[in-house]
């Protein structure tokens, strides 16, 4: 049970990793100011600091 547990935590930490490196990607590389933005409101979305 423990392994299955490692295996799901691991999968959505890598998962949580690609989101944010897509939307990072985004914020930098996007065309128009609003994809830019927009990315970089997930972004802080994503990486918010719980208070």
């Amino acid at each position: 049970m423990l392994q299955h547990a490692a295996l799901i935590t691991s999968a959505s930490a890598s998962w949580y990793a690609l989101a944010v490196s897509a939307a990072a990607i985004t914020a930098v590389v996007a065309r128009s100011d609003t994809r830019r933005r927009d990315a970089r409101e997930v972004l802080k979305v994503l990486v918010r600091r719980g208070r």
